[in-house]
């Protein structure tokens, strides 16, 4: 289940006030559900015979096999991190030292349905796996990507300063630019970062 909850994307939810990132896997036997504020990441993993259990003690009218409740959670879990989430489906959290519990109620099979994914401080492996990692590579890439950008302006503008040099002119004025100053770019992009 970890591994393919490498391949899925981060997500911002809100639950009340609070804005969270999540990423969640979902399979017939089980699933893992990944959370942070960016303060803190919170997992949960839980296998069939976990959910079974827990189906059976907040939900005593329902009677359906544990992948059927699987396949709910999915379906409530899904649009949400789609960024649209049910309108039947209600999502609360509440945090404590020991970790966060999300509280999920709704409905199946027109009865009501509840659900607490009991989530506990993720291990640094798992953070860094998930959270620091790709934030560094994607950082990498970035900065990578600018520099090639930068590099490709200074070409363009030694390019225009050789056709205005050979008497060549604009047909139209307004297409007109100053020459790119990558200090003065830098030092413009450092403070916008800074005032959001």
């Amino acid at each position: 289940l970890e591994s393919s909850l490498l391949t899925q994307p981060w997500a911002s939810v809100r639950f009340g006030e609070s804005t969270f990132l999540a990423k969640a896997c979902f399979r017939d036997t089980g699933y893992i559900l990944l959370i942070s504020d960016l303060s803190s990441v919170w997992y949960e993993s839980a296998e069939a015979e976990a959910v079974g259990q827990r189906s059976k003690e907040l939900n005593k009218r329902l009677t359906v096999h544990v992948s059927s409740f699987l396949n709910h959670l999915c379906n409530l879990m899904c649009p949400l991190l789609a960024g649209q989430p049910g309108a039947s489906t209600a999502f609360s959290c509440h945090r404590s030292a020991s970790g966060l519990r999300l509280h999920v109620k709704s409905e199946l099979s027109g009865l009501p349905f509840y659900w607490d994914f009991h989530c506990c401080p993720a291990p640094l492996e798992m953070v860094f796996r998930h959270l620091v990692r790709p934030l560094i590579k994607m950082n990498l890439a970035l900065h990578c990507q600018v520099q090639e950008l930068i590099s490709l302006l200074l070409q363009k503008d030694a390019e225009i300063e050789d056709y205005s040099e050979s008497g060549a002119t604009l047909s139209r004025d307004r297409l007109r630019t100053e020459p790119f100053q990558e200090e003065t770019f830098q030092q413009n992009f450092v403070a916008k970062v800074r005032s959001c």
